[in-house]
Formats: C-alpha cells, sequence, structure tokens
C-alpha cells in the first residue's frame, strides 16, 4: 500500500479495452511528511478522489484486474482509499 497524492488527470484515446470508461489519475507517492517519493503513478479511480487529495494505492495487480473484471488487463494500481486532513 502507498500514500500518494493526486497531481493530474490521464487521458488517453488510445487504451487497453480494459480501461475504457475507467478515470485515471496522476498519483504521486508521498512520505508521510508529504514529500514526494519516486515517480508518479497512474492508478485506476473508482472512488471519486479529486486533484490535490490524498490516497491510498495498492500496487496488487490481481486486485487492480478485478476492479476492471479482466484478468488480461495491464492495470496494476488502484486508489483504495481518499484519506481526510
Amino acid at each position: 500500500m502507498l500514500l500518494a497524492r493526486v497531481v493530474g488527470n490521464i487521458v488517453a484515446t488510445q487504451k487497453h479495452k480494459s480501461l475504457q470508461g475507467q478515470k485515471l489519475l496522476l498519483c504521486q507517492p508521498e512520505t508521510f511528511e508529504g514529500k514526494p517519493l519516486g515517480a508518479p503513478l497512474v492508478a485506476i479511480d473508482q472512488l471519486g478522489a479529486g486533484l490535490h487529495q490524498r490516497v491510498n494505492l495498492t500496487s496488487d495487480g490481481l486486485t487492480a484486474r478485478s476492479r476492471v473484471n479482466d484478468q488480461r488487463s495491464p492495470a496494476r494500481y488502484v486508489i483504495i482509499g481518499v484519506l481526510d486532513n
């Protein structure tokens, strides 16, 4: 599980069929203190997270693929929680 901040939206005209209709967000992993940690990641958002919100991500590919109902999906990261302040 990763702590991250939503830093943008992803718009793709061409994407895997399992990602059609999915909201994709660019999430910057960060430390508990809010410092950036590594490169931004693309995550599926089914919870309605907003720009600049802190979120929990899972990197479990099995969970991601089950969320999009396709065991051959390239999905890896999914937002599993939106943190309150």
